[in-house]
């Protein structure tokens, strides 16, 4: 059986906001283009962050008819990736606040970087003084502004490093052992004169058909029950997977335990179909299937859909009907309903 390994890298944003209030904001004006008022730092992600809000504008270009708010990398770090947000909140009775987002365009140019301490991200011409100046975003001579800063963490899944590895599990081989050393055996199959030693409760718990032969019929003596019906390698292959619930190495192979049936009829994971669906083994004819449906071809289609319908193994007769129907259509000798005749 094939081991593997898998890790989660996840990537994403630890947000948090901070609110400035700018008290007295028509006596900030006249400070000097480039001059800011700055906000307390914040942390967020691991870094220290401060608002700028400059009420002379940053760009001397401009002359002071804008003003203009940033938000800075107040800590030591290096190429800092983040998102932004900055709003100025609208005090009137229905308030638009101004929303300048970065988080929105997240998707089409990634996030932003910082390169050291002292980096900003924002607008130089966030607001026009005079139209601020006459809005519902000033009151009481009172600004507020709110930042939002998403700073971008990628690390690989922790529980996934510090993890114990648990092997496989184990218990099918020590149950094949038990099979094979026939130690505590109470019953004994006779399969056309092969004798196979095993264990009622361990042929109980898998089948509902032994079962009832063990335990649900009140008879004296059942310690030799004898099976008519079927050969002894495929009997070996059925306490096979009892016990290890697994396939044999002879069952996989797809070859014929009988050389003159070369048919999918003959494979020894026919038969093992055929015996899952008599002792009620949903796993095993399933695992039969999973092996019969790699042998699909034109030419087999019809017989591997005639065992498929006889042992109820829907998902097999699914297979070949799609096969079918998609490699037979319109031959004469096309596939055929099990169990229909065709018209005479």
């Amino acid at each position: 059986m094939k081991s593997g390994s898998r890790s989660l890298s996840v990537t994403q944003t630890v947000n948090g906001s901070h609110n400035l209030t700018i008290k007295g904001y028509s006596l900030a004006k006249g400070m000097g283009v480039g001059k800011h008022i700055a906000s307390e730092t914040f942390s967020v992600g691991g870094y220290q962050w401060a608002i700028y809000f400059y009420p002379d504008g940053k760009n001397p270009e401009d002359n002071s008819a804008y003003v203009s708010v940033f938000i800075a990398l107040a800590s030591d770090g290096t190429d800092v990736r983040a998102l932004f947000e900055l709003t100025l909140l609208d005090q009137g009775l229905n308030p638009k606040h101004k929303v300048h987002s970065h988080f929105d365009r997240a998707l089409e140019g990634g996030p932003y970087t910082l390169k050291y301490r002292g980096s900003m991200w924002g607008y130089k011409r966030f607001f026009k003084r005079t139209m601020l100046e006459s809005s519902t975003y000033l009151k009481d001579d009172c600004l507020k502004i709110n930042c939002t800063v998403g700073v971008v963490v990628s690390a690989v899944d922790s529980s996934r490093l510090q993890s114990i590895h648990v092997p496989q599990s184990d218990i099918g081989s020590h149950f094949g052992m038990l099979l094979e050393n026939e130690e505590g055996s109470d019953v004994t199959f006779n399969v056309s004169g092969v004798k196979f030693h095993a264990h009622k409760l361990v042929m109980a718990a898998r089948s509902h058909v032994f079962e009832e032969e063990f335990f649900d019929r009140m008879e004296e003596d059942n310690s030799e029950i004898v099976i008519a019906d079927m050969e002894p390698i495929v009997f070996k292959g059925l306490l096979h997977f009892i016990y290890r619930d697994t396939l044999m190495e002879d069952v996989e192979s797809l070859d014929s335990s009988s050389s003159s049936m070369p048919s999918s009829s003959g494979t020894l994971a026919a038969k093992l179909l055929a015996a899952a669906d008599k002792y009620g083994l949903p796993r095993l004819r399933l695992m039969c299937e999973s092996v019969l449906c790699k042998d699909i071809s034109v030419r087999s289609v019809a017989n591997i859909l005639a065992l498929a319908d006889r042992y109820n193994a829907t998902d097999l007769k699914s297979l070949c009907l799609k096969f079918a129907a998609e490699n037979l259509l319109g031959d004469p000798e096309g596939i055929e309903n099990p169990g229909i005749k065709r018209g005479t």
